[in-house]
């Protein structure tokens, strides 16, 4: 029986952890890491303090928690459907759309986590920043992996520069993002669809295998 009631406290517990991180990633995405506070996510989710406070031994705590948190949910939204495609252009198509479906549909209510929390912590030192800058390296490689995945099956030219188109989509991306949030409209969003086929219409084996537009 002792063993049942540790096992269903765990379980509680996690439950909890789960709730305060979902929201912590939704405020962090309006108000930065910075504005996040256990007292604060207690009083937004009716929890008790003294509960929330004992999930977390410190604000920093909480921080890096919640990056790891949104990596989750990024993962979720874009990573999970890429890979779910057949390797070549069609998933490098697919991440691209993903990633736009992730930022425009407000997954986080201030658009993309990581593009607002670089620029809070990107001339910052510590933990927090590590963090940050290891899930950002951790998307780039994933989409130069998918570049260089359609190079290999002879879908994108040999002289492509992996890295450097990688570079170029995640910079369409992240613009569109940070102006849709700013402006309130999705107009960003196509052009940098636009953009970004345009850039893989350039790098092609066989062009035509792209539309020509949004």
């Amino acid at each position: 029986m002792a063993g049942t009631r540790q096992d269903g406290r765990v379980e509680r517990g996690n439950r909890t952890r789960q709730l305060v991180l979902a929201r912590a990633a939704e405020v962090a995405s309006v108000e930065g890491l910075e504005g996040l506070s256990l007292g604060r996510l207690a009083t937004d989710l009716r929890l008790s303090k003294s509960g929330v406070f004992a999930l977390f031994g410190s604000k920093e705590e909480l921080q890096l928690a919640t990056v790891r948190a949104a990596v989750a949910i990024h993962d979720e939204h874009v990573v999970v459907p890429t890979r779910a495609t057949p390797a070549g252009l069609g998933r490098v198509r697919r991440m691209c759309e993903a990633w736009i479906a992730y930022s425009r549909d407000r997954v986080f209510p201030g658009g993309c986590f990581f593009y607002a929390a670089l620029a809070e912590f990107d001339a910052r030192e510590g933990a927090v920043h590590d963090a940050l800058a290891t899930a950002q390296a951790g998307w780039f490689a994933f989409v130069e992996r998918r570049v260089e995945e359609a190079r290999a099956l002879g879908e994108i030219r040999d002289d492509c520069d992996a890295a450097q188109l990688a570079f170029e989509i995640i910079a369409f991306l992240e613009l569109a993002n940070g102006d849709s949030v700013l402006r309130g409209s999705a107009e960003s969003y196509t052009r940098a669809w636009r953009a970004i086929l345009g850039r893989l219409r350039a790098v092609a084996v066989d062009p035509a295998a792209l539309p020509a537009g949004a």
